[in-house]
């Protein structure tokens, strides 16, 4: 690894120490970088810290626009960034739905990259209710010496409560069990006008709590009531949209515009990828 790259990747730590708030919190939030490593990349004490070690940091804080893919605020973008602050400024609790691709976890790294005290967490199905609480927790950067299940929730709480104007995102959360969604409910009832909560997913988070309700499962008259009884709903990606995420890197021609536009289907992933293909190949 070069020099350079390696300059390139301090930057991007120290952005992220300074969003995290402190070495310590930012080494908590990441996996297998420790506080010492931290202040060795960021005093340029380099000499011990391994290629591996540099790979990892850059993986975990790197941003799109670091990796050359400029974002672009599109509709979906606007909407979801002024949710997010709205929830954040106001401690209120929100569900937003929007289609594969939309953009709407773009939106929210940059909006958590670019302010204090917001804490995005990318669900998964394998998650428990202890797995669950030790992202909170890792995501904040806290450490936690409670073994149970009350002991890392009671941390959880009394740190958010210290915070000015928090926010957790759960993102995906449509792929979390019905026993780790429930805490999104403890989660309100502790902290309700004191922190900000956000559920995102596609339109099967909305399916699945319509379908809970008129089931009258456990829990989802509850979770649909704390959400406003509503979703908000991103608009998918127009040919605006699209046409602007091609000039922003690199593809200016009228012909191959259409042509990304053509094969987009309203998802920006795919327009990513046919742009990077015409970028490579030269198009423009």
């Amino acid at each position: 690894m070069t020099t350079e790259q390696k300059k390139q990747i301090a930057d991007q730590l120290r952005a992220y120490v300074e969003q995290k708030g402190s070495g310590n919190k930012a080494a908590n939030s990441l996996n297998g970088v420790s506080s010492a490593t931290i202040s060795k990349v960021l005093t340029g004490k380099w000499e011990t810290i391994a290629d591996d070690m540099w790979r990892s940091i850059a993986a975990q804080t790197v941003s799109a626009e670091a990796k050359g893919w400029q974002v672009v605020k599109t509709r979906a973008y606007e909407v979801m960034t002024f949710t997010l602050a709205s929830v954040q400024g106001d401690s209120l609790t929100a569900a937003v739905i929007g289609g594969a691709g939309s953009g709407k976890t773009e939106a929210i790294k940059n909006y958590t990259a670019g302010g204090r005290n917001v804490y995005h967490l990318v669900c998964s199905e394998y998650w428990n209710r202890r797995t669950f609480m030790a992202k909170v927790l890792q995501s904040m950067g806290v450490t936690y010496s409670g073994n149970t299940v009350a002991d890392m929730m009671e941390t959880i709480v009394d740190t958010l409560k210290r915070k000015e104007s928090p926010l957790i995102v759960l993102d995906e959360a449509d792929k979390l069990s019905d026993q780790v969604l429930y805490f999104f409910i403890s989660l309100y009832n502790q902290l309700e006008d004191q922190c900000g909560i956000m559920l995102t997913a596609t339109s099967n988070l909305k399916a699945r709590i319509e379908r809970g309700l008129r089931l009258n499962r456990k829990g989802y008259a509850e979770i649909y009531s704390r959400i406003g009884r509503k979703f908000v709903e991103l608009p998918l990606p127009n040919s605006e949209d699209v046409a602007a995420v091609c000039v922003a890197n690199g593809v200016s021609d009228t012909k191959a515009i259409n042509r990304v536009i053509d094969e987009a289907d309203g998802d920006l992933r795919r327009v990513k990828r046919s742009v990077w293909a015409k970028v490579k190949g030269g198009a423009r």
